[in-house]
C-alpha cells in the first residue's frame, strides 16, 4: 500500500511538472508559431480542408502510394481522439477549471490546427516503406529522416512514450471509462464488459490497419453525427440560455470562479491549465500520434494530406467537445459537483429524461472502442520503429490483454498516467516541428503556388 502511495506521489509531481508552464507555453507558442508561419492558412483553408476531406473518401481514385483512403486516415485519427476526451474529459476541464477551460479548449485547437497539419505533411513527405511493403511514418520518422543523426535520439524518446502512452490514454482508460458507464447504468461487472471489449477488438486488430480503418470510416461519422444532432436538439431546447453561457465561458476564461453549488471554485490558471490540457487530450495536436495514421495515406502530396488531418482537430474540439461543454453549461448542471462522463450523462439526461443518459453511454462506448483501435495503430508503429515488424504480434496480444485490466482499474490513477506520459511524448515531437518547420513553410508555398 505503501510503494502505491509513493508512486502515485511520484507520478503526481511529475505531472504538476511536465504540464506546468513551460509545456503550455511550448504546446500554445508551437502552434502559434507555425500558424504564424503559414500566415494563417488552416484558418484560411478550411473550406479547401473539406474539400479534400469529402474528395479523399475512395482509396482507388487516389493518387500516389500508400494503404488506405485520405478519408480512412482522418477516420482512423479521429477514431482515436473522439472518445472519453470529448464526453469525460470536457466535464472534466469544467469541473477543475470551470466554464472558462472551454475557452483555452477552443484557444488550443485554432492552434492545434497547424500543428496537426504540420505533423501530417512531415509524416508523409518524410515516410518509408516497412518489409511488409505498408507506409509508415511519424515523428520518429521525421526525426530520424529530416534532422540530423544527433537528433536520432530524440525519434526514439518519442516512440518509447508513445507506445507507452498508448497503453494509457488509448487502451486501459477508455475501456476503464466504458466499464463505470455500463456498471453505473446497467450495472454490468466491469469485468465482463472488459472481456466483450477484448474479444472485439481482437477480432478488428487481426487485420490490421486496413480493417481498422475501414470499421472507423463506418462508425466514426455514423456516431459522431449522431452525438452532435442530439447536442444541438439540447441547444435548440435552451437557446435562450445559450448568450449566457457564452459569456460564462468568455468571463471566466479570465476571471477567478467563486464557488457555488456544488462546484468548489477556480482560479484562472486552472481554467487554462485544464483547459488546455484536456484539448490536447482530446484533440492530440502537438502529440504526434495522428501523423501515424495519416502517413499510410494513398496520397502524392504531404500538403493535401495535411488540409485533411487539420479538419481533425476542428471535428474533435471545435465542433464535437464544444457540443458537450454547452450543453453542460445551458443545462445547469456544471455547478452539480459531478464530474467526468458522470457529469455530462447528467447534462444530457436533465434535457433529454430517459434518452440523453442512453446516448452518452452508447456514444462513449463506440467512442471509447475506437480509441483502442486507433491507439492500436499508433503504439504498433511505435513498437515496431524500436524492435522491428516482429514485435507486431506480442505487441497485439499485449494490447488485448491490457483491455480487461484496464476495465476493472483505478480511474483516477490511470488519468493521472495518461496525463503524464502525454506530455512526455509531446516534448520530442514539438521540438522536432519547430526545427522542421521551414519545411513544412517551404512545401506548403510551392503547393499553393502551383494551385494559383
Amino acid at each position: 500500500m505503501e510503494i502505491a502511495v509513493f508512486v502515485t506521489d511520484l507520478i503526481t509531481q511529475l505531472n504538476s511538472i511536465v504540464w506546468g508552464p513551460l509545456m503550455l507555453v511550448l504546446i500554445l507558442g508551437t502552434g502559434l508559431v507555425l500558424m504564424i508561419g503559414l500566415k494563417g492558412m488552416p484558418i484560411a483553408k478550411l473550406g479547401y480542408g473539406f474539400k479534400m476531406l469529402w474528395r479523399g473518401r475512395n482509396r482507388g481514385k487516389q493518387k500516389g502510394e500508400g494503404d488506405i483512403s485520405p478519408f480512412n486516415a482522418l477516420m482512423t485519427s479521429l477514431a482515436a481522439t473522439i472518445g472519453t476526451g470529448n464526453i469525460a474529459g470536457v466535464a472534466t476541464a469544467i469541473f477543475l477549471g470551470g466554464p472558462g477551460a472551454l475557452f483555452w479548449m477552443w484557444m488550443t485547437a485554432l492552434v492545434g490546427m497547424a500543428t496537426k497539419y504540420a505533423e501530417a505533411v512531415l509524416a508523409v513527405h518524410f515516410r518509408e516503406t516497412d518489409e511488409n511493403g505498408n507506409k509508415i511514418g511519424g515523428p520518429m520518422y521525421y526525426i530520424k529522416n529530416g534532422l540530423s543523426s544527433r537528433f536520432a535520439w530524440l525519434g526514439t524518446t518519442f516512440a518509447i512514450f508513445g507506445a507507452l502512452a498508448g497503453f494509457g490514454i488509448g487502451n486501459t482508460i477508455q475501456a476503464n471509462s466504458v466499464a463505470d458507464v455500463l456498471s453505473s447504468n446497467l450495472g454490468i461487472s466491469p469485468l465482463l464488459t472488459g472481456i466483450v471489449m477484448a474479444v472485439l477488438v481482437a477480432m478488428v486488430l487481426l487485420g490490421g490497419i486496413k480493417r481498422i480503418a475501414e470499421v472507423a470510416g463506418r462508425l466514426v461519422p455514423f456516431m459522431a453525427i449522431s452525438y452532435v444532432l442530439a447536442g444541438i436538439v439540447i441547444l435548440v431546447m435552451h437557446a435562450s440560455q445559450i448568450p449566457a453561457a457564452f459569456n460564462l465561458i468568455f468571463t471566466y476564461a479570465f476571471t477567478p470562479v467563486a464557488a457555488t453549488g456544488g462546484f468548489a471554485g477556480a482560479a484562472v490558471w486552472a481554467a487554462i491549465r485544464f483547459g488546455v490540457a484536456r484539448g490536447i487530450f482530446s484533440n492530440e495536436a502537438g502529440l504526434g500520434s495522428a501523423p501515424i495514421a495519416h502517413a499510410a495515406a494513398k496520397t502524392d502530396s504531404p500538403v493535401r494530406q495535411g488540409t485533411v488531418a487539420m479538419m481533425g482537430t476542428f471535428i474533435d474540439t471545435i465542433i464535437v467537445c464544444s457540443i458537450t461543454g454547452l450543453v453542460i453549461i445551458v443545462s445547469g448542471v456544471w455547478t452539480s459537483g459531478e464530474t467526468g462522463a458522470a457529469l455530462s450523462s447528467l447534462a444530457f439526461e436533465s434535457a433529454l429524461p430517459g434518452l440523453g443518459g442512453a446516448l452518452v453511454a452508447i456514444g462513449l462506448c463506440v467512442f471509447a472502442f475506437t480509441t483502442i483501435l486507433g491507439w492500436s495503430i499508433y503504439g504498433e508503429k511505435c513498437v515496431e520503429y524500436l524492435f522491428g515488424i516482429r514485435s507486431i504480434i506480442p505487441f497485439r496480444i499485449l494490447w488485448i490483454v491490457a483491455v480487461p485490466i484496464g476495465a476493472t482499474a483505478n480511474l483516477s490513477f490511470i488519468w493521472l498516467v495518461a496525463d503524464t506520459l502525454n506530455a512526455l511524448m509531446a516534448l520530442p515531437n514539438l521540438i522536432a516541428l519547430l526545427l522542421l518547420s521551414p519545411v513544412v513553410f517551404k512545401l506548403t508555398r510551392n503547393y499553393f503556388t502551383d494551385k494559383e
